[in-house]
């Protein structure tokens, strides 16, 4: 990496916040970063210091709902399509497996998309990054709506185009609770952010059917344009620019393409700040997103999470087929309602497990303070000043262990979802009550959504100015072995059978389990090493 760093902080420009800062909106001492580039937010004078970010609880809550919705787009644009496919076939006369192809090339933008967007949103700012998104999704589903039967190469460049725009919302939803949250704060922001993540799939099939049987297939596309269209006003009035290396922690005026039309958020704090708190960040120099994968922390984490999600996304690939086999009885509309289960595990995942890592990283900060205080009271001084990862010099401090913060509970949601993965595909085959399987669905749900998350948050701690980009190279290597295990499961389920199967999803689950432990005691061995090693560039 090309700037410097500090460790467990990546390589990005805003100051990573103690973990002793739950609360963003009370006033706590921070010390200025020292040797990772110049501080966005120095010191004021006096007694004094500034919070994190200027942003209010109630900001913070009124940008991350803002975002959820934003990161409803992905899901939803791909899901609401699926309902229409044999209409669309039959009016493109295509078969269903040529219409098929538009799917694919989606998922291929999708896991493409977010790591060019997310690396510019680091560099340009949140603000214009998502009105662009917002107006490319609207456009392009306008042009879908009117794109003439006779077209099937227009339908399948506008689907590209079309995921292009919606895929990257989520590395900037990310991106812009990195730059407002501090560790103690993400979880709980990051988990209600998923929601809507978590309902485009609930949502997206029930408007997409309802629409192409009343309306026709069309009708879903302009109902996208118009949700897009809305969004981007909406966004262009009121969403103001966070990206620390603009805006520091919020109190900095951004450049006219950085402002909101109507600057209600942050202006009290604006008005409010330390006198000397102010100070314009230095330029942030552009950055490779490809060379994260040279970091070897964030490649044990990023293949962990990516084989998770690819079982996880074997689930729910295979749900209408396999449901339809073993219960033939299910109507179509039933089939649809059968997402509902593993949705809903999801849902309750996302408020409630946000709650539990914050609650978590609190009473291990309280453990390490203790600790440390005791080994001062020893005469023992191992360098860090205190629990909250920071060296008398006001950097990250190696030596805390944030890995361990951030995993130490996850073989628990782990065991679960891998036991529950291999029992449901024996339940599938053996047909048993409905119940069955629908109750594994919520566990498999909930359980994943719990992982996923937590690798998402560390993956943020560790490079929180480059929230975008760590998103979307994570939603390249997620998407990417999904697309490539979805491509073979038919075959695997022809040759095992749904019982088989699933065991073998839960066995690969099982094999990259050792990494988890691998990120948490070789972790901070590597961050400080890049510390080091960025260190002597700079």
């Amino acid at each position: 990496m090309s700037q410097r760093e500090s460790v467990g902080s990546g390589s990005g420009r805003d100051v990573t916040p103690t973990p002793d800062d739950n609360k963003s909106t009370k006033g706590h001492d921070e010390k200025s970063t020292v040797g990772q580039e110049a501080s966005v937010t120095p010191p004021a004078s006096g007694s004094q210091e500034r919070p994190y970010s200027v942003f209010t609880a109630r900001e913070k809550w009124f940008l991350v709902a803002l975002c959820g919705l934003a990161a409803m787009y992905s899901p939803l644009t791909a899901n609401i399509y699926f309902p229409a496919i044999p209409t669309i076939a039959d009016a493109f006369h295509k078969s269903v497996e040529l219409i098929n192809l538009s799917v694919t090339v989606y998922m291929v933008v999708q896991a493409i998309a977010p790591m060019v967007w997310g690396t510019l949103g680091d560099y340009w700012g949140r603000r214009p990054l998502f009105l662009l998104c917002m107006l490319i999704l609207a456009l392009s589903s306008m042009g879908l709506a009117l794109t003439p039967t006779s077209a099937y190469w227009l339908l399948m460049l506008l689907r590209a185009v079309q995921a292009g725009g919606s895929a990257s919302t989520v590395s900037l939803s990310v991106g812009v609770i990195a730059d407002i949250a501090n560790p103690g704060e993400r979880g709980m922001f990051v988990g209600v952010m998923t929601l809507g993540g978590v309902l485009g799939p609930c949502i997206g099939p029930v408007i997409g059917g309802g629409l192409s049987q009343g309306l026709g297939w069309r009708s879903i596309f302009w109902f996208i344009c118009i949700a897009a269209a809305l969004s981007f006003v909406w966004m262009l009035c009121v969403l103001p620019e966070t990206l620390r290396s603009i805006v520091g922690d919020g109190s900095i005026r951004p450049p006219p393409l950085n402002m909101p039309l109507i600057p209600i958020i942050g202006r009290k704090s604006r008005s409010a700040v330390l006198p000397d708190a102010a100070t314009k960040p230095p330029p942030k120099p552009f950055s490779n997103p490809l060379r994260l994968f040279l970091n070897p922390d964030i490649v044990v984490l990023l293949l962990f999470n990516g084989i998770l999600y690819a079982a996880f996304y074997s689930v729910t690939a295979t749900l209408s087929t396999l449901f339809s086999e073993a219960y033939p009885f299910l109507s179509e509309t039933d089939l649809g309602l059968a997402f509902l289960a593993i949705s809903g595990g999801m849902l309750i995942s996302s408020v409630s497990v946000g709650k539990w890592l914050d609650r978590d990283y609190a009473m291990f900060k309280a453990k390490m303070a203790a600790k440390a205080k005791a080994d001062k009271e020893n005469g023992i001084d191992d360098g860090a000043e205190d629990a909250a990862g920071r060296d008398k010099d006001g950097n990250i401090d190696p030596k805390f262990p944030i890995e361990r913060a951030r995993l130490r509970t996850m073989p628990i949601s782990l065991g679960i979802y891998i036991a529950c993965l291999a029992g449901y595909g024996w339940c599938l085959q053996a047909k048993v009550n409905i119940a069955g399987p629908l109750v594994l669905q919520i566990i498999i749900g909930y359980t994943s959504n719990a992982v996923m998350n937590t690798i998402s948050i560390l993956l943020v701690d560790l490079f929180p100015k480059q929230g975008g980009t760590i998103t979307g190279c994570n939603n390249l290597v997620r998407c990417g072995l999904g697309a490539a295990l979805v491509s073979v499961i038919d075959l695997i389920l022809e040759a095992l059978e749904p019982g088989w199967t699933y065991v073998v999803m839960a066995a690969m689950c099982v094999a990259v389990s050792p990494l988890l432990f691998v990120a948490i005691h070789f972790g901070p061995r590597w961050r400080e090493e890049r510390r080091r090693r960025v260190s002597g560039q700079t």
